[in-house]
C-alpha cells in the first residue's frame, strides 16, 4: 500500500478525530471491554446510544470545528474571536459540555482571565477538554517548510495558547502541545512515537517528568493514577493504542475498550492515528453516518465531505501559520 499523502494525512487527522468522537460517545463512562463486548467480531458500526444518534459527534468535534473556522476566517490565531465562538456555542445548549469548560465559558469573565480565575478558585483544571478539540489546530500549525526545532516550537506554543482559553492548569497546555507536535510529525510522514523524546524536551520543566511517565513505551492504561477524563491518561492511552495496534480501526477499538471517557479518548486517538494512517484507512461505514451539529449556529450540520474540505483548507494555510505574539505566564 502506498504511503498516504500529506493531504490525506491531514484529512485523516480531522475526520479521524471526529469518527473517534462519534464512535466512542455511546460507550462513555462504560466499563473496560465495552466495545469488544458489543462488537466481538470486528470494528462494529456507528451504533448510537446514550442520547447520541448513530454517527453524531459531540462537543469534542464541535469545538474543533469552531477552532478551525476561527483560524481560517481570522487568518490565524485570534484568541478573543475564538473565545467568543466558544461562548456562543456554549450558550446554544449543546448536548454535552465539560463541567470545567462550561464554568469558564459562562462565567462572564474576560477571555484572557476566565480560565485563570477558574483555576485559581478551584485548583483543578487538568481535564482533557483542550486535547479533544486539537486536531484542527494541529493541522493548521503543522507547516512543513520550517526547520524542525522552529516548527516544533511554533506548533507547541500555539497549542498552549488555545488550551489556556479554557484550562488554567499548565499540565493541560503541555499535553495539548505534545499532541500538536506528534500530529505535525505524522503529517510529515515520520513516526510520532519516535518524536516523543524531542516533544518531551520541549515540555515545561515542571511538567516534564509526569508527562514522560505516561508517554513512556511501557506505560499501559492500567497504570493510570487518574480517571481518563484527565489530560495525562487521555493522551497516554492514545499513544498506547497507536503503539500496540497496526490499523486505525484497531487503535480506536483498543482506546474505547479502556472505558471511561470514551468519546474524548477515542477522539484524541483518532486524531493521532488518522494522521499516521490517512483518510483512506478510516472505514466508510464510520465516515458515512458521521455528522457534526453546531449548537448556537442555527441548523448547521457538517458531514464528512465538509470535514475533509476543512482539513484541506487548514493544511493549505499551514505554511504561513504563526501563533500570535501573546505571552503566557
Amino acid at each position: 500500500m502506498d504511503s498516504p499523502s500529506r493531504q490525506d494525512r491531514a484529512a485523516g487527522a480531522v475526520v479521524g478525530s471526529a469518527v473517534g468522537d462519534a464512535l466512542g460517545a455511546p460507550f462513555e463512562f462504560g466499563p473496560a471491554g465495552v466495545h469488544t463486548a458489543r462488537f466481538p467480531d470486528g470494528s462494529g458500526t456507528m451504533c448510537g446510544g446514550g442520547g447520541w444518534d448513530p454517527g453524531e459527534a459531540t462537543d469534542d468535534t464541535q469545538m474543533a470545528v469552531l477552532v478551525a473556522e476561527s483560524l481560517l476566517e481570522c487568518g490565524g490565531l485570534d484568541l478573543p474571536d475564538l473565545f467568543g465562538r466558544f461562548r456562543r456555542w456554549a450558550a446554544g445548549d449543546p448536548k454535552d459540555i465539560g463541567l470545567q469548560t462550561e464554568a469558564v465559558l459562562t462565567s462572564g469573565d474576560p477571555w484572557d482571565l476566565a480560565a485563570a480565575l477558574h483555576f485559581r478558585i478551584n485548583g483543578r483544571a487538568a481535564g482533557n477538554g483542550s486535547l479533544m478539540r486539537a486536531a484542527t489546530s494541529a493541522v493548521y500549525f503543522a507547516g512543513p517548510e520550517r526547520p524542525e526545532a522552529e516548527a516544533r516550537a511554533a506548533t507547541m506554543e500555539a497549542a498552549r495558547r488555545i488550551a489556556a482559553l479554557t484550562h488554567g492548569d499548565r499540565a493541560a497546555w503541555e499535553g495539548t502541545a505534545v499532541l500538536h507536535e506528534l500530529i505535525r510529525v505524522a503529517l510529515n510522514g515520520a513516526d510520532p512515537l519516535d518524536a516523543v523524546p524531542d516533544a518531551l524536551a520541549a515540555v515545561h520543566a515542571a511538567h516534564r517528568e509526569r508527562w514522560a511517565a505516561v508517554l513512556a513505551p511501557d506505560w499501559h492504561p492500567d497504570l493510570a493514577t487518574e480517571f481518563n477524563g484527565a489530560v495525562w491518561p487521555c493522551l497516554g492511552t492514545a499513544l498506547w493504542a497507536l503503539r500496540t495496534t497496526r490499523a486505525y480501526e484497531d487503535a480506536l477499538a483498543a482506546a474505547i475498550d479502556v472505558g471511561g471517557d470514551t468519546d474524548t479518548v477515542a477522539a484524541v486517538t483518532g486524531a493521532l492515528t488518522g494522521a499516521v494512517y490517512g483518510l483512506g484507512a478510516i472505514p466508510s461505514h464510520w465516515t458515512g453516518p458521521l455528522h457534526v451539529p453546531l449548537p448556537g449556529y442555527g441548523d448547521r450540520v457538517l458531514r464528512t465531505p465538509d470535514l475533509i474540505a476543512l482539513a484541506r483548507r487548514l493544511d493549505d494555510r499551514s505554511t504561513d501559520a504563526h501563533p500570535a505574539e501573546i505571552q503566557l505566564p
